[in-house]
C-alpha cells in the first residue's frame, strides 16, 4: 500500500529569502531563445527550472507575475500556442524555462507528438534541471491529462512541485476539495516534492514565496 504522503503548504518564506527572491526577479530578465529541437538548447552551465501545465492553466500570467512584466511572457486564449520550449535567463543566474503546454485538442496529430518527443528528451538529458513546477489549475484539479506529465517526471527521475494556479476563482471549502484531491492524486508519484504552494496570479497570493523558492535552489 502506498504511503500518503502530506504534502504540506510551502512555508512563508523568511524575510531576508523574500528580499533574496524580490531582489532576482526585480532584476534583468531576459528572453533567451525558443528550442525546437535538443540541439538548439544553451550550454548547460546554470541552474534550470521549468514550468509545466496543461494548456490554459495560467502559465504566462504566472510568468509575469513573477518577473513583474505584463508581457514577457505572451499570454493567449488559444490552447497549444506555446509550441516551442521558451527560455528566460533570470539575472545572469538561472534559465527559467517555459515548456510547451499539453493537452492540446486543437493541434494535428504529427505537432503533438513532436512536442512530446522533445519534452521527453528534454527532461531526461538536461542534467542542471533542478526542478519542474507543474501548475495544475485550483478549479479542476489533477485530471488525466496532468497525470502524462506526472508519469513522465516520475520516469524521467526530475523532481517536481505541484503550484495551483487561479486560487482567486474559487471559495475556501472548493479550495480545501482540491487540496485533497491533488494530495490524494500525488501520493502515487516518487518524484513529487512533498509540498504544494497555492498562487494567484491576478492577486499576487504566493508569487513571493515562489519567488524565494527558486531564488534559493542549490
Amino acid at each position: 500500500m502506498t504511503q500518503q504522503l502530506p504534502f504540506p503548504m510551502t512555508p512563508s518564506p523568511t524575510p531576508e529569502d523574500a528580499e533574496t527572491g524580490r531582489k532576482l526577479f526585480a532584476g534583468p530578465v531576459d528572453f533567451v531563445k525558443g528550442v525546437v529541437a535538443m540541439s538548439g538548447l544553451p550550454p548547460a552551465d546554470r541552474l534550470e527550472i521549468c514550468l509545466a501545465g496543461r494548456s490554459n492553466v495560467g502559465k504566462s500570467s504566472l510568468i509575469n507575475a513573477l518577473t513583474g512584466r505584463k508581457s514577457l511572457a505572451r499570454t493567449s486564449n488559444t490552447p497549444g500556442r506555446t509550441q516551442e520550449i521558451n527560455y528566460f535567463d533570470v539575472g545572469g543566474q538561472l534559465y527559467m524555462v517555459d515548456l510547451p503546454g499539453y493537452g492540446f485538442a486543437e493541434a494535428p496529430v504529427a505537432v503533438v507528438k513532436q512536442w512530446q518527443a522533445l519534452l521527453k528528451n528534454y527532461l531526461s538529458g538536461r542534467s542542471t534541471l533542478r526542478r519542474a513546477f507543474v501548475l495544475i489549475d485550483m478549479r479542476h484539479g489533477i485530471k488525466k491529462v496532468d497525470e502524462e506529465i506526472l508519469d513522465l517526471l516520475n520516469k524521467s527521475a526530475v523532481t517536481f512541485q505541484v503550484v495551483l494556479t487561479k486560487a482567486d476563482k474559487i471559495n475556501a471549502a472548493q479550495r480545501e476539495q482540491t487540496l485533497a484531491q491533488v494530495r490524494k492524486a500525488l501520493s502515487k508519484h516518487p518524484a513529487a516534492f512533498p509540498e504544494l504552494l497555492v498562487t494567484s496570479s491576478e492577486k499576487g497570493e504566493g508569487i513571493e514565496t515562489l519567488r524565494a523558492l527558486i531564488a534559493t535552489m542549490q
